[in-house]
């Protein structure tokens, strides 16, 4: 049986990802920030070593875009550092593959058309930098074993979300003002984590780098106005603005739709539109828990 190890199982994408592999009765070991410092290379390497992973799910991430900007040391030691020491790691065993998760803000953001895994990478910000530090990091140091997946606009929880934020604005204010000048790949994380264990259990995918998101795309405004929609209120409620607005230290990417055209000619299911997801995403909220 494939073994698993978990990195940032507590946060967003991690808690996702540790409940599908639990559910389908996989060996998994969950490792909370608290439990494995992805930055300590000697605490990994323990890790590691303990547990000799087949596949390690790096969910770890220094998120915060706007603090690492007054921060850029600890988001690097996190997305850099961390990221280099699971590939080092790794690669001293000698087995073990390393799936890293990575991000739209590698890119400008100022395309107009999906981005490709090959198109030019340029990051405006410190979370951006540092994420692509962590990736060529991997890629340099387990070229043969990893694969760099980027997604981008992940909601669904636990912890801050922009889906969840809307829901709650509706139900505490008579109008929203969104954005409607970024667009992007609203991207709802059951749906990644669940690609990211089939890409685990594929062998026959070639290493590299993979975009996953959910497919068409929208601008904030469009997204907040579905939610709403879904949620039983009046879309019209939301109403949309301009990112000056809503002035914030890090820039947001006025673009960042990825194209999974790499991902879907792995032989990976392609995935199914951000409308759908999010219905799902909004059903399971209200669903009722498993008797028992």
């Amino acid at each position: 049986m494939t073994r698993w190890l978990v990195t940032g199982a507590a946060g967003q994408l991690g808690t996702h990802a540790v409940g599908l592999l639990r559910a389908s009765g996989a060996d998994v070991v969950a490792t909370t920030r608290h439990e494995l410092d992805v930055a300590d290379a000697e605490a990994v390497h323990a890790a590691l070593a303990e547990h000799a992973p087949d596949v390690v799910l790096n969910a770890a991430a220094y998120t915060a875009v706007d603090a690492a900007e007054e921060d850029e040391d600890t988001a690097d030691a996190i997305n850099r550092r961390g990221a280099a020491n699971l590939a080092r790691a790794l690669t001293e065993r000698g087995t073990g593959r390393l799936l890293h998760v990575s991000t739209d803000y590698v890119f400008a953001g100022d395309a107009t058309e999906p981005y490709d895994v090959d198109a030019p990478v340029a990051p405006t910000g410190a979370y951006g930098r540092t994420k692509l530090a962590g990736e060529r990091a991997v890629l340099s140091t387990l070229p043969d074993r990893a694969h760099v997946v980027r997604t981008a606009w992940v909601y669904g929880g636990p912890g801050p979300n922009f889906v969840d934020t809307m829901l709650r604005l509706e139900s505490e204010r008579d109008t929203v003002d969104v954005v409607d000048d970024q667009v992007g790949s609203p991207t709802y994380v059951a749906d990644l984590a669940a690609a990211l264990l089939e890409l685990g259990r594929r062998a026959d995918v070639a290493p590299g780098v993979l975009h996953y998101a959910n497919a068409g795309q929208a601008s904030w405004f469009e997204l907040a106005r579905e939610v709403f929609r879904l949620a039983g209120a009046d879309p019209e409620r939301v109403r949309p603005t301009d990112s000056a607005a809503f002035p914030r230290p890090a820039r947001r990417p006025a673009w960042s739709v990825l194209s999974t055209r790499a991902w879907e000619a792995a032989g990976l299911p392609a995935p199914r539109s951000w409308p759908a997801a999010l219905q799902a995403a909004l059903e399971s909220r209200t669903r009722p828990a498993p008797a028992g």
